[in-house]
């Protein structure tokens, strides 16, 4: 996949996938790399990024396999944050398809 498409992309499908439910990073990387290839730097540069904007808050919950895990969920403003990204993303696509 072409790296500049997932640069614009990241981090409406990171929101997306807080949309659903809390998850720590780990998990998040897994579940983005699932449909595309990210490296988990990457990830962690778009959550820093979303809870400097208040996006999301985290937490720690503490784990049996090793070191508590620091959970991201969507605040009131990141939840608006991520509907006003979806929409235009959508307005996006649907230009980009009426061109092709």
């Amino acid at each position: 996949m072409n790296p500049q498409f997932k640069k614009g992309v990241i981090e409406l499908c990171v929101l997306a996938q807080l949309t659903k439910r809390d998850q720590y990073g780990y998990e998040l990387t897994a579940t983005v790399s699932k449909e595309m290839e990210v490296a988990t730097a990457t990830l962690y540069v778009v959550l820093k990024r979303l809870k400097d904007e208040a996006y999301v808050d985290t937490y720690l919950v503490e784990s049996q396999e090793g070191p508590a895990r620091k959970y991201y969920s969507l605040t009131r403003k990141g939840r608006e944050y991520y509907e006003k990204l979806y929409r235009e993303w959508k307005e996006f696509v649907m230009a980009v398809e009426r061109i092709i």
